[in-house]
């Protein structure tokens, strides 16, 4: 599960090289990351296709660190079931692509308790969304991310308008008392973290500024001290 002790640094294997999955999540972890996170894509709720749940139960077996697993995918409904029996901690799906997404988020963690664990629920939003559409989710939610890019792809730049959402969904979670996670993706450096962390974000995922670095450990104790 998460911490809230400190800020989280949550390396996308998205960067990584996947001829050397398991050696590059060690060694992210080995070089300090909290979380480990999971760019799960269709090729059809966003432009590219990357993993399936197979990947995740392989991952489960090298790390102890949590797997937080985005499924940028329509119907995520589908396979909620078998991402959680992978062994995924957290599970994030989206608004735009949940119709129903008070079920989604129940089936989250009805599928954790069949499994005799506690799941995380999350939500994401795209850069267009307004935080606002989450006000009646937002008690039922673990975790919210905010898309710092549009997703498809990493190595896009943050788009700044991010920030100000950061800041309108901190209010509504402190306002209300929740212990909600607010979580980023997109463009995340060691140059603009500070600011980001600053408007309000708990969990930083970082892909390319950790795995194109030389030394994993230099760039995540970067991202670390900004924060």
């Amino acid at each position: 599960m998460f911490t809230k002790d400190h800020k989280l640094i949550a390396p996308s294997i998205l960067s990584a090289d996947f001829a050397r999955l398991a050696e590059e999540v060690a060694a992210v972890e080995a070089a300090g990351a909290d979380v480990i996170h999971v760019d799960v894509m269709d090729g059809h709720f966003v432009p590219n296709l990357t993993i399936g749940p197979v990947v995740v139960e392989w991952l489960r077996k090298v790390t102890r660190l949590p797997l937080d697993c985005h499924l940028m995918i329509t119907d995520p409904d589908r396979y909620i079931g078998e991402f959680v029996a992978a062994g995924a901690d957290c599970i994030t799906v989206h608004q735009e692509a949940c119709p129903h997404l008070h079920r989604t988020v129940q089936l989250i963690r009805e599928e954790g308790a069949k499994a005799g664990r506690k799941v995380m629920t999350g939500v994401s939003i795209n850069p267009a969304t307004p935080v606002e559409t989450l006000s009646e989710i937002l008690p039922d939610c673990d975790l919210v991310l905010i898309m710092s890019v549009n997703p498809g792809f990493g190595g896009q730049k943050f788009i700044p308008g991010a920030l100000d959402k950061v800041r309108r969904l901190r209010r509504m979670v402190d306002e209300r008392r929740l212990s909600t996670y607010i979580e980023i993706d997109g463009g995340i450096k060691a140059d603009n973290i500070a600011q980001v962390a600053k408007a309000g974000v708990d969990v930083f995922v970082a892909g390319s500024a950790v795995f194109n670095a030389d030394d994993y450990g230099a760039s995540i104790g970067a991202l670390k001290a900004a924060v």
